[in-house]
């Protein structure tokens, strides 16, 4: 089925955009997975994205997801809530001291709790001190930026605005729907 599919770009051009959420209440917290896993990066991919139409990586092999959680400087932070992971942000570094937040977002079960707020706040301060962890391998950062869609979550946007970030493109297309096949078959079906 076709769908009007709105994308929306968005950037911070300093740290001092940040305006990061409240921690939440209760044992939550964000630890770097500073072991490549491309098992761990497939689960989180899927367990975040399947009920909100993410499928762009689906379709890769094992060597393709190694070779993406191997790229030197990149990372992925995971907020876990009481031992259990709650969501991630993925930080893709790119040319020219410009860091895109590749993916980010919470499992299911654990949206609505006030972890997603925090969990960017914390994601985009890593991102702005990205070269600090990475010395031979990154410049200072000068730019973070992601982007959002009309498929995404429904406090998606609101939670980039609220962090700081700026509008600086929008998209509107014409786009096939694609499955949500949450993070096995038939879980959100």
């Amino acid at each position: 089925m076709s769908i009007t599919l709105t994308t929306w770009s968005l950037e911070q051009t300093s740290p001092d955009d940040l305006r990061p959420a409240a921690v939440p209440d209760g044992d939550v917290r964000v630890i770097r997975a500073e072991v490549p896993s491309p098992e761990f990066s497939r689960f989180l991919y899927t367990a975040v994205g399947g009920d909100i139409h993410w499928g762009d990586r689906l379709g890769l092999g094992y060597e393709e997801w190694r070779a993406i959680v191997e790229r030197p400087a990149a990372e992925t932070w995971v907020a876990y809530d009481r031992g259990t992971p709650a969501g991630y942000v993925e930080l893709d570094p790119q040319p020219d001291g410009v860091v895109e937040i590749m993916y980010f977002g919470l499992i299911p079960a654990f949206r609505g709790r006030r972890i997603g707020g925090h969990l960017l706040s914390y994601g985009v301060a890593r991102a702005w001190d990205l070269a600090d962890r990475w010395p031979d391998e990154r410049t200072a950062t000068k730019r973070v930026w992601v982007h959002t869609c009309s498929l995404d979550g429904e406090h998606a946007m609101d939670n980039y605005l609220r962090r700081g970030f700026r509008l600086f493109d929008t998209k509107v297309e014409q786009a096939e729907e694609g499955a949500t096949p949450g993070p096995w078959p038939g879980a959100h079906g």
